[in-house]
C-alpha cells in the first residue's frame, strides 16, 4: 500500500510538471483559463484563437500541447474540433486556477457554463460607453454581439463621439473575423429617447465617460464601470499602437466572455452587482476602477 501511495504521488508530480510546463507560456495559460469558463462544452479552435487574438495555426499548436499535458480534451462535432478543459483533473493540482472553477454547489461557478444552441428566454440590451466611441466601446460592441449568441444585443456610444471608429480598431476586428460594416461612432443621447429599446445594462469602458453626467436612459438599466486604458493614447510607432489595440481587445474579450456566461436569470440584484464588480477588476483595469473596488 505504501508503494502504491508513492506511485500515485509520483504520478501526480509528473502530471503537475507537464501541466505547469504547458502553462508556462502566456497564450497557453490564457487559452486554458478561457476554456475553464466554457467548461464542460468547450470551444472550437477558431473561437479560442479569435477571442485571444492569436493566429489560428499558432493556437492549434498551443492547444495540441495543452492536450498532450492532459489539460484539455478534444472531440469532433461535425466539421469542427471542440476543445474542452479537463477541469476535474486540473483542479487536483492547479491551485492557482481554482478561482476559475466552481467553489461549491451552493455558490455556483464564478462564470457559469455556456450551452451551445440553448434558446434564449430573453434578450438583454447592453450599451457600451466610452467618451469618443471610437475604440474601446466599438470593440466591446463587436465582441459582445458575437459572443452573446443572440442572448445579448450590444450597442455603443460616446459622450463626445469622434464621428467615426478608429481605423486600427476596425482593422483589428476585421482581421479577427468580425463584421464591421454596421459599426459607427455616435452620441449617447441617441439612446436616451425612445429610438431604441430600453437598455438592461449601461457599461462604461473608459474613466472619462464614467466621470461625466450621463443622460437618463429608459428602463432603469444596471450600470457598471469596466475602465480600460485608451489604446489611442499609447503613442509611439504604428506597430506600438497596433500592439496597444491588441492588448485592449484581449482585455475586452476576457470581460465579455465572463459577462455572457453569468446566470442572469438566477442572480438577485446584489449578487449580480457583485459579479459585475468582479469582472471590472480583471487584468487591465485602470487605477480608477481598482480604487472604486477598493483593491
Amino acid at each position: 500500500m505504501q508503494g502504491e501511495a508513492r506511485d500515485v504521488k509520483r504520478l501526480l508530480s509528473d502530471d503537475a510538471v507537464a501541466m505547469f510546463d504547458a502553462l508556462a507560456q502566456s497564450t497557453r495559460l490564457d487559452a486554458f483559463r478561457l476554456l475553464l469558463r466554457y467548461a464542460p462544452f468547450g470551444l472550437n479552435a477558431g473561437d479560442v484563437a479569435r477571442l485571444l487574438a492569436v493566429p489560428h495555426n499558432t493556437m492549434s499548436t498551443h492547444l495540441a500541447q495543452l492536450e498532450r499535458a492532459g489539460l484539455v480534451a478534444s472531440r469532433r462535432e461535425g466539421r469542427s474540433i471542440i476543445y474542452s478543459a479537463r477541469a476535474g483533473r486540473a483542479a487536483s493540482i492547479l491551485d492557482l486556477l481554482l478561482g476559475e472553477l466552481p467553489r461549491s454547489a451552493d455558490e455556483g461557478a464564478g462564470f457559469p457554463r455556456l450551452r451551445p444552441g440553448e434558446p434564449a428566454e430573453r434578450r438583454y440590451n447592453v450599451l457600451l460607453v466610452c467618451s469618443h466611441n471610437s475604440a474601446r466601446s466599438i470593440m466591446a460592441e463587436a465582441v459582445l454581439n458575437r459572443e452573446g449568441r443572440g442572448r445579448f444585443r450590444a450597442f455603443s456610444a460616446g459622450s463626445v463621439p469622434r464621428g467615426a471608429p478608429h481605423p486600427l480598431a476596425l482593422d483589428l476586428l476585421r482581421s479577427l473575423g468580425y463584421t464591421t460594416e454596421d459599426l459607427r461612432s455616435k452620441g449617447w443621447d441617441e439612446f436616451a429617447g425612445g429610438a431604441v429599446e430600453p437598455m438592461d445594462f449601461v457599461i462604461t469602458v473608459c474613466d472619462a465617460a464614467a466621470g461625466e453626467s450621463c443622460p437618463v436612459f429608459p428602463g432603469h438599466p444596471l450600470t457598471a464601470h469596466w475602465g480600460l486604458a485608451d489604446p489611442t493614447a499609447s503613442g509611439g510607432t504604428e506597430a506600438q499602437l497596433r500592439a496597444a489595440f491588441l492588448a485592449t481587445y484581449r482585455q475586452i474579450a476576457a470581460r465579455m466572455s465572463a459577462f455572457v456566461n453569468l446566470p442572469l436569470d438566477t442572480l438577485d440584484l446584489t449578487a449580480l452587482k457583485a459579479r459585475l464588480s468582479d469582472i471590472s477588476v480583471m487584468e487591465g483595469a485602470t487605477e480608477m476602477t481598482l480604487a472604486a473596488r477598493g483593491t
